[in-house]
């Protein structure tokens, strides 16, 4: 499967996933996969509707197979709950209840919180068609709830674990903002060679008529410099836009890359070897 890489560290920690008479195996599949991506582990299913395990369900776990094989079943909520120490149920309507409601980043960060202390928690989700009926969410210890569109607020089973089990990945980064891998670290080119660049570009847009009228040519060259400025440039990315620059002063659709320097523009070959600093396309 794409994502999935076997030779790497498998996550599997945090609250237990816990379903409240869930109706179709293959939402419990993807109720397993989403757990996967992030993370969590333990799946408990109080009276599934059908016989579980069930192949449906694996083939919707999509390779998590791990949270399908060491699911466990229950006969009633309170057995499903008995030896955890803290327990969250999602809701997406007001409860008459006098329960603390946290949203999913601060649940999330509670979570952690408890984890790190060495307790046992869980979050439980209701039915597909209902939810949690309001004896089964009075067992849990606060409530969590969805900033969705109130007039469209029902999630499918799935979204709702892995809108959860997400927050309880992110809890655990150094830094909100942190991500699985990054793009490469590149430094700011000297002005040096971003003044380079632009007395480059400069020419050939002075050689294609770019500046007109001339009377505003150092309004228009002000104004370039300016966009391209703010981009931040490497020294690399300049050396690729020199190139691109070179291309379009050495070539043109009569005389396109690879058929040879156009007339009027060949150089005699020098026998010593190219230097580091050569730009793509001076040749």
């Amino acid at each position: 499967m794409a994502g999935t890489d076997r030779q790497r560290t498998l996550i599997a920690e945090g609250p237990a996933i816990i379903l409240v008479e869930p109706q179709l195996p293959e939402n419990i599949g993807m109720v397993a996969r989403a757990m996967a991506n992030f993370g969590l582990a333990e799946l408990r299913l109080v009276k599934p509707r059908e016989q579980f395990p069930n192949d449906k369900a694996r083939s919707a776990a999509s390779k998590a197979d791990h949270i399908i094989d060491a699911a466990r079943v229950y006969d009633d909520l309170r057995s499903a709950i008995k030896d955890l120490h803290f327990v969250y149920a999602t809701t997406a309507r007001e409860r008459d209840a006098f329960k603390q409601v946290r949203g999913p980043v601060e649940a999330g960060q509670v979570l952690r919180q408890r984890f790190k202390q060495g307790e046992k928690t869980g979050i439980l989700f209701g039915r597909e068609r209902f939810g949690l009926n309001n004896d089964e969410v009075s067992l849990a210890d606060e409530l969590v709830t969805f900033p969705v569109n109130p007039a469209f607020s029902s999630l499918n089973i799935a979204q709702a674990v892995l809108l959860m089990s997400y927050e309880w990945m992110k809890s655990g980064l150094e830094r909100p903002t942190d991500t699985a891998f990054r793009g490469p670290e590149l430094e700011p080119a000297p002005k040096e060679q971003l003044q380079g660049f632009f007395n480059h570009l400069e020419d050939a847009l002075q050689a294609r008529g770019y500046f007109r009228p001339m009377a505003r040519k150092e309004i228009m060259a002000n104004n370039l410099r300016g966009v391209l400025t703010r981009a931040g440039f490497s020294d690399s990315e300049l050396k690729l836009l020199r190139g691109v620059l070179v291309s379009l002063d050495y070539f043109s659709p009569k005389t396109p890359r690879g058929s040879g320097a156009p007339e009027g523009r060949k150089r005699e070959k020098s026998p010593a070897k190219k230097t580091s600093g050569e730009l793509p396309g001076d040749e």
